[in-house]
């Protein structure tokens, strides 16, 4: 057995061989009946998860978001959804939770946000070159026969179809484009950002302290990009054959 960092202790870390049990939100137990599952809906259901034997829950993403991408769009990481609760609903939770021996898991989005989040909006703002878009890959367009920039900056695809870039606006000042790996309205973050970097850690720093036993972590692969954001490779005819 591995041993728990920092400890000659041969006892494996709880989450190794926990019961866990994924939980979303929005499906899961409505207490209103306005027919959106909510967080108090969780606390309901309690004493059933914990006849079952579950030891920890995993919460699909509940803070604020438009949901165009089921919570996986957030617009602010430090708050919960309003339709689900609010922090103090889920501070119940957490609490609840551990009276029946349950652990409470967050999901992070860290390679992007929606573009509702207050810094994406500050960046559309802000100048090419600008600090807030920094946080951001906004990118100067390739020349094209229409016209200077007219072209993504590369040939990345989307992950839910199209170009993985979108232009800003036509004006001739601002022809940039920012990347969206999965879909025009989540961009990516730049995690070689410090203000990125500590943004995260803020956002660990507070789900932990409130009680949070661990994050499930979605969308690692596309986190980290190739710094010179070259094109892809052409696809040979042999592929998917």
């Amino acid at each position: 057995m591995a041993p728990i960092a920092g400890s000659d202790s041969p006892i494996r870390p709880w989450w190794q061989d926990a019961l866990i049990y994924q939980v979303y939100v929005r499906s899961f137990a409505d207490s209103t009946g306005d027919g959106v599952g909510d967080l108090n809906g969780i606390r309901s259901r309690l004493d059933h998860l914990q006849s079952l034997g579950i030891q920890a829950i995993w919460l699909n993403p509940c803070y604020p978001s438009p949901q165009l991408d089921h919570g996986y769009d957030v617009a602010d990481y430090f708050g919960i959804y309003d339709e689900y609760g609010a922090t103090e609903t889920f501070d119940a939770l957490l609490s609840e939770a551990a009276d029946h021996d349950i652990k409470i898991l967050m999901d992070l989005v860290p390679s992007h946000c929606s573009n509702e989040h207050v810094w994406f909006q500050a960046a559309l703002t802000a100048a090419p070159g600008s600090p807030e878009r920094a946080r951001f890959y906004f990118r100067d367009g390739k020349d094209g026969p229409e016209g200077a920039g007219i072209e993504p900056p590369n040939n990345w695809r989307a992950a839910f179809g199209g170009s993985a870039w979108t232009r800003v606006n036509t004006d001739a000042d601002d022809g940039q484009w920012y990347l969206g790996t999965f879909t025009p309205h989540q961009p990516d973050f730049d995690h070689t950002n410090p203000d990125v970097q500590q943004h995260f850690v803020e956002i660990f720093e507070f789900w932990f302290n409130r009680g949070v036993a661990g994050f499930r972590v979605d969308a690692v692969a596309p986190t980290g990009k190739h710094p010179d954001l070259p094109d892809q490779p052409p696809v040979g005819p042999e592929v998917g054959v």
